[in-house]
């Protein structure tokens, strides 16, 4: 029996359906595995028949859990030789991933590692996509990094990095420092894998850094928690921060060129119970702004957004939490307007993305020059369209609010769980309700998903249960929105894969679009409630963010999972 037996078995493949494998065998110089997730066969499926085949575990590969001190225990050439790869320890258990368990010269040579480490070992069958994966992480960020670990020595007594000269940390931060070299690796790669932030926690025996990518956290490297003082150090030095200043938190930024373009990290330092803990930000000015259907915006959200923002006047408001994207959404409603015949000026903070066209200013609170401040300035420079960061007090609402009645029209942020959200927080802050009404041209409240990878995604049928919780989810749409509406035979979800480990790749946002209308104007002047105002958006045929979710899970951008994220 084979595993292909199994499959047949299993009722993952027919008989008739392995002829035809056969065949794209002999055509085209596949390998039979090959062949069958040609024809449809994942790679999981496989992976699970082996196993019941040959009778091994079967293992899927946590990336996240993956260290460089695991990595360490296999070498690289050892691995790539036997097929195996380090996965965790687990109560002094080596779990290692093979291609094939039943490889005896494989055993003998894991037997011969672990036996000089006092380790027992588990074999687990693993995929070829899993296997080279872990390979990967061996020529990346962990790679690099247990090289340079390599440079430093840990001085028992002292509990401080030495270097090989014999010098004490603070020699460790020299530009040709081992721990320069460390801290200079993790950027890199950060800034080469998308992330968006690299935060760097110490715990009590040892020190994780963690990317931020696509919105998730992973886990990136575990590090000796010896090693944490002196890369705070090296990054507060790079900050023009304090650095014995541990008590409190501070706030600092740094710019570095990277393979010839520019790229800033904000950093920010917390005082936490086993030290300081950094997050920095990464914002990379080169990767250029994207355009509005970039951003995720089409249909009659996109139709309502180019309409808002050819507006001679008013103000434009994107509303959400911190990360959602706002930003970016704000930069490319810059791009698509017309920078020549208009004088454009931003208030920033910071800059971003360079923007031809655009006279972009960055403030700086701690020399008294805030978003309030800039804004006074920038209404005796004859400005057409004001870009203003944030809005974040009393003074600078209002000030937006002024320029809006005068003839400019304003684009900003303000931090609200929905569109609607604005018209309660900007009273609050002190605006009058009969100031707002006419100014307000529109609100957009979102939040970011990830994009499924379009080499890399499984098809969901239709079915009648599926389409029963998609109707339930569009419920609260007007008959008239609903009507365009229309069920498609098929929708995505993630699937992981060798090209694309977690089925997704990139963001895109979600909207809800809240528009004046003369019944929302009156709404706001005489009864401005959340829950009241809401109501009548939603009979003009407002979607909500989870509904422009579903709708993007219509047309293939997003897993059907993402619509629960929203």
């Amino acid at each position: 029996m084979s595993f292909v037996d199994v499959l047949i078995k299993n009722n993952t493949i027919s008989q008739d359906d392995l002829s035809s494998v056969y065949t794209e065998m002999e055509k085209s110089g596949l390998s039979l595995e090959q062949a069958l997730v040609v024809k449809g066969v994942s790679e999981e499926d496989i992976v699970s028949a082996k196993g019941q085949d040959i009778g091994a575990p079967v293992k899927e590969v946590d990336k996240t859990l993956l260290s460089f001190d695991i990595l360490k225990i296999i070498p690289e050439e050892t691995a790539r030789q036997y097929k195996m790869v380090p996965i965790e320890v687990n109560d002094g258990v080596l779990e290692v991933g093979m291609i094939d368990p039943q490889d005896i010269d494989a055993r003998e040579a894991l037997q011969f590692i672990v036996s000089k480490l006092n380790l027992s070992f588990k074999v687990f069958l693993v995929s070829q996509s899993d296997f080279e994966m872990v390979l990967d992480a061996y020529k990346g960020l962990r790679g690099e990094v247990t090289k340079v670990l390599g440079e430093i020595e840990i001085d028992p007594l002292l509990g401080n990095i030495v270097d090989e000269s014999g010098g004490l940390a603070k020699k460790a931060l020299v530009e040709d420092a081992p721990i320069t070299k460390m801290v200079a690796v993790i950027l890199r790669h950060a800034t080469e894998g998308n992330a968006s932030d690299i935060h760097i926690e110490p715990w009590a025996d040892k020190l994780k850094v963690r990317f931020r990518e696509d919105g998730v956290l992973y886990t990136s490297l575990l590090l000796p928690a010896n090693v944490h003082d002196s890369i705070v150090a090296r990054i507060k030095i790079l900050s023009n921060l304090k650095i014995d200043e541990k008590r409190k938190p501070q706030d600092g930024r740094f710019s570095v060129k990277m393979e010839g373009r520019q790229v800033d990290f904000r950093v920010s330092t917390f005082p936490a119970f086993f030290g300081e803990k950094v997050v920095l930000r990464i914002l990379d000015r080169d990767k250029g702004v994207k355009s509005l259907e970039d951003v995720g915006l089409s249909g009659r959200n996109l139709e309502i957004v180019k309409k808002a923002i050819r507006s001679p006047y008013g103000m434009i408001l994107l509303t959400g939490p911190t990360g959602s994207g706002k930003t970016t959404t704000l930069y490319a409603m810059l791009q698509s307007l017309d920078r020549e015949k208009n004088n454009i000026i931003s208030l920033e903070d910071p800059v971003e993305y360079n923007v031809e066209g655009i006279s972009q200013s960055q403030v700086r609170p701690e020399i008294g020059y805030t978003f309030a401040n800039g804004l006074r300035s920038v209404l005796r420079q004859d400005p057409d369209i004001i870009m203003v960061g944030e809005i974040r007090d009393k003074e600078t609402a209002q000030l937006a609010i002024q320029a809006a009645l005068t003839g400019h029209l304003v684009l900003s942020t303000l931090h609200t769980n929905s569109a609607v959200g604005v018209i309660p927080r900007l009273v609050d802050m002190g605006v009058d309700p009969y100031l707002l009404a006419p100014t307000l041209v529109l609100a957009i409240g979102q939040r970011l998903v990830q994009t499924l990878c379009p080499e890399s995604k499984k098809e969901m049928p239709m079915t009648d249960s599926l389409r029963e919780k998609l109707e339930k989810e569009l419920e609260g749409i007007s008959p008239e929105a609903r009507s365009a509406i229309k069920f498609p035979d098929k929708i995505y979800q993630a699937l992981p894969s060798s090209s694309c480990p977690r089925g997704t790749r990139g963001r895109a946002a979600v909207f809800e679009m809240f528009e004046k209308t003369k019944e929302i104007e009156e709404a706001i002047v005489n009864n401005p409630v959340e829950n009241e105002i809401m109501v009548k958006a939603r009979k003009g045929g407002m979607l909500t963010m989870r509904e422009d979710a579903v709708l993007k899970v219509f047309n293939g951008t997003i897993g059907f999972e993402e619509i629960y994220k929203v």
